[in-house]
């Protein structure tokens, strides 16, 4: 297998290598030329999005500065995404981000991992290991997600939570480890922040 076919099958791979470092510099510069745009610049914002993601959906809005290994070349995103100041994508291999759904400032998605064996960890070896995040999420301030995790649909996931693990649809889930706290239901139809109610034209 080439540097490039172990880096997308989970394989230990150098990341280090000469063609790989060659490539994704290539991406990292239109990454370097977003986040210098100018909060006026939308059009131009959009664009690049278009030319820097692998699939980036319509009504999609990145605050810079965003951070991606690869420029987000391998981040795929639905429609109408949302995501705040520092979003870091670890996009060594495949991120898959579903419509509407939003990041709160300071949010990591890891897709790259170093093994446990420091010798290994010495020679610069890596793997890489997809994570899917459904539509309709929100996921909190300071979250950090890491390699292989899956996110249900319309999952909150709670602010500076770190998701080691798979989290349902349609839960609210929190904490070091991130564990499921409790479903969405009734009483959030009923409140949208502690005693905060709904008004009765937005349901």
């Amino acid at each position: 297998m080439t540097p490039k076919e172990k880096m997308q099958s989970g394989e230990l791979y150098v990341c280090a290598d000469d063609s790989l470092l060659s490539e994704q510099m290539t991406y990292l510069e239109k990454l370097y030329d977003y986040n210098n745009t100018r909060p006026s610049e939308s059009g131009k914002r959009q664009q690049l999005l278009s030319e820097m993601f692998a699939e980036i959906g319509e009504g999609c809005y990145i605050e810079p500065p965003f951070h991606a290994n690869w420029g987000g070349h391998h981040v795929h995103f639905g429609s109408h995404i949302y995501a705040n100041f520092n979003l870091t994508m670890v996009d060594d291999t495949h991120i898959y981000v579903g419509d509407y759904t939003m990041f709160g400032p300071n949010v990591t998605v890891a897709t790259a991992g170093h093994p446990i064996l420091p010798e290994l960890r010495e020679k610069v070896y890596q793997y890489n290991i997809p994570v899917r995040i459904g539509k309709n999420c929100w996921i909190g301030a300071g979250a950090v997600i890491v390699p292989g995790v899956t996110i249900g649909d319309n999952t909150v996931i709670g602010a500076g939570s770190v998701v080691t693990k798979d989290i349902p649809a349609n839960v609210v889930a929190v904490g070091n480890p991130c564990k499921v706290l409790r479903e969405i239901g009734e009483h959030d139809r009923e409140f949208y922040f502690k005693d905060r109610k709904i008004p009765a034209d937005l349901k």
